[in-house]
Formats: structure tokens, C-alpha cells, sequence
């Protein structure tokens, strides 16, 4: 596992494929070996790797088209790109239903851009276990991770705790404020996209909506997140974008990009434990308090050694006869 890490850390593009089948595979054997390629990526990036930015937003709202303008952008500055697109899950299979097919045309046949389909799988915020640890394995061999999510709704938090820069893209004539309200988006983007642009009144009745509504919900200090008119068909408005993420992660500084990516780190173990042990293994070994605790207790620990240590404690505590209640 720390030679697939030093593969992945000298940017050798052989060693993601594997790397990430190993981390989407669920049989337990694999497991313990994704957690050491995972504590030895983690011992060797530590808070830094490469700048992850997300992007959700309601199916059609654009952001595949989005996503395609601003894998252009950055290769025009030789900037290399990992994309994983989290996508509805198969009844039948499990399996992504859309798959790479047209999503990134312009990545086509480009060795600086690598491609990754996950399924969503069970998971309400759209993101399965193994998409946390993939963006790691990702961001470990590229400039820059961007992560397209299935949709939108309350528990897209998930994603806030994932990426760097939030953007949430915005349909045209999708709602009004309440409707956005209603569907809890104001709180957590870094940015918004009103995608179409070229829709003309529509969209802009739509960026109108939205920035009226940010001043109404309970967001950290310092930072207003800006609404940017984007027609990614024309390019009009890519470059208004890439100046809003730069300007969100100077706004962040080094502090507020560290702080991040422990809460990111954080809820990465809750998510690995809650994932396998379910709240009855959580509730045998301590409960809630107790893994906060503990969490809080080793902030530089790497997440994937931490929930290892704490997996192999919950297994030793559920081996043990419970109680006769």
C-alpha cells in the first residue's frame, strides 16, 4: 500500500485506477488495506493536495455543462483535473446509472484529466463512503478534484464537509426564494451559478431571488457568497467564476482551508464508522460522546488510521457478550 501511495504522490496516472477500485470495494479484506493506502496518503498530503471544489444543483440545472467549461479552463493553464461525478445508483446493479458517457468532452483522450463515475449507493447526500476516499487518492495525483453530485437537498452538507469551495448551480425559473429556502441551499454554498444564462430576464429574475436571500440564512463571518450569471455553452461568465472560487479561497487564507479540512477529516471518520458499525455498534463501544471525544482528542492523526484504531475497538467490543437486557 505506501508503494501504490508513492505511485500516487509522483503523479503517476497508472497507479489511480487501481487505487480507486481498491477504496470502492467492500469485501472486508479490501477494506483494511484501503485504510493503509489511506493513513499513508494522509501521513504524506496532511492538510494540503490539490484544490477540491464541488458542484451541486438540480438534475438540469447544467452543471455537467459546467463542469465541461471549467475542465477547458484549467488544462489551458496546464493545470491537470480529477473529476468524480457521483451519480444515481442502480436498483439492479448498485452501479452509477450515467456513467462517464458524454460528461467531460473536452477531457476526451487528454492524459491530464482523469474521469471517475461513483455510484451513490444508499446514501442520502449523495455520497457513498468510498467518494470520500477516493477525492483523498484523487487529489494525492492531480491539481485540482472536482466533484459533481447527484442533486440537491438538506443533507448536501455532506459535500460542504468535502471540498474546499461549494458551488451550488441554479436552474433558471426553478423557484422562488421560499422554494429555495424550503429546499435548505442558502446556508451552505461558497458560491452560486444561475446556469443558462443566455435564458436572458429568467435567469436574471433567478440570481436576483437568491442574492436577496443570503442575507436570511446563518452563514460564517466574512464571506458573502456571490451569485454569477454562467452560460457555459458560450462561455460567458466562466471567467466571473474562476474569479469567485479564487476569491472564496483567499478570503479562506491558510487557516480557514486547514480548519476545513479537519471538519472535513472529522466527519469522514463519523461517516466510515457510522457506514459500518451502524448506531447500535457506535452505542456498544460508547456512543456518540465517546467518539467525539476521542476525534477531537487526535486532530493530527490521519482520518483513515484514526477510523481504523477506532473500527478495531468497536469489533473487539461487539465480539464480547452483551448484556441480557
Amino acid at each position: 500500500m505506501r508503494e501504490l501511495a508513492q505511485r500516487l504522490l509522483a503523479r503517476d496516472r497508472s497507479a489511480v485506477a487501481p487505487a480507486l477500485n481498491l477504496v470502492d470495494d467492500r469485501r472486508p479484506e479490501a477494506r483494511r488495506e484501503a485504510l493503509a493506502l489511506l493513513a499513508a496518503l494522509e501521513e504524506k498530503i496532511g492538510l494540503a493536495g490539490a484544490r477540491r471544489i464541488g458542484l451541486t444543483g438540480a438534475p438540469g440545472a447544467g452543471k455537467s455543462t459546467l463542469l465541461d467549461a471549467l475542465v477547458r479552463r484549467m488544462r489551458g493553464r496546464d493545470e491537470t483535473v480529477g473529476v468524480i461525478a457521483v451519480d444515481p445508483s442502480s436498483q439492479r446493479s448498485g452501479g452509477a446509472l450515467l456513467g462517464d458517457r458524454i460528461r467531460v468532452r473536452s477531457g476526451a483522450g487528454d492524459e491530464g484529466v482523469f474521469f471517475r463515475s461513483m455510484a451513490a449507493r444508499d446514501r442520502l447526500g449523495g455520497l457513498s463512503e468510498a467518494t470520500r476516499a477516493s477525492v483523498l487518492v484523487v487529489s494525492a495525483a492531480f491539481d485540482v478534484v472536482l466533484v459533481e453530485t447527484v442533486g440537491v437537498g438538506q443533507s448536501e452538507g455532506e459535500i460542504a464537509e468535502l471540498v474546499d469551495t461549494l458551488v451550488y448551480v441554479a436552474q433558471p425559473g426553478a423557484g422562488d426564494l421560499l422554494q429555495f429556502m424550503k429546499a435548505g441551499i442558502l446556508e451552505l454554498p461558497d458560491v452560486f451559478v444561475v446556469g443558462k444564462a443566455d435564458m436572458g430576464p429568467v435567469a436574471e429574475r433567478t440570481q436576483n431571488e437568491l442574492a436577496a436571500g443570503l442575507g436570511l440564512g446563518e452563514r460564517a463571518a466574512g464571506w458573502v457568497p456571490p451569485v454569477v450569471l454562467v452560460s457555459a455553452r458560450d462561455g460567458s461568465g466562466v471567467d466571473d467564476l474562476e474569479a469567485a472560487l479564487a476569491a472564496h479561497r483567499e478570503a479562506m487564507g491558510p487557516r480557514g482551508l486547514e480548519a476545513r479540512r479537519r471538519r472535513g477529516r472529522d466527519a469522514g471518520v463519523w461517516g466510515t464508522l457510522r457506514a459500518r458499525y451502524g448506531s447500535y455498534g457506535l452505542e456498544r463501544w460508547g456512543g456518540a460522546a465517546r467518539l467525539e471525544e476521542r476525534v477531537a482528542a487526535e486532530p493530527d492523526v490521519p482520518g483513515a488510521a484514526l477510523a481504523s484504531a477506532i473500527g478495531a475497538e468497536i469489533e473487539a467490543t461487539l465480539e464480547k457478550p452483551g448484556e441480557k437486557t
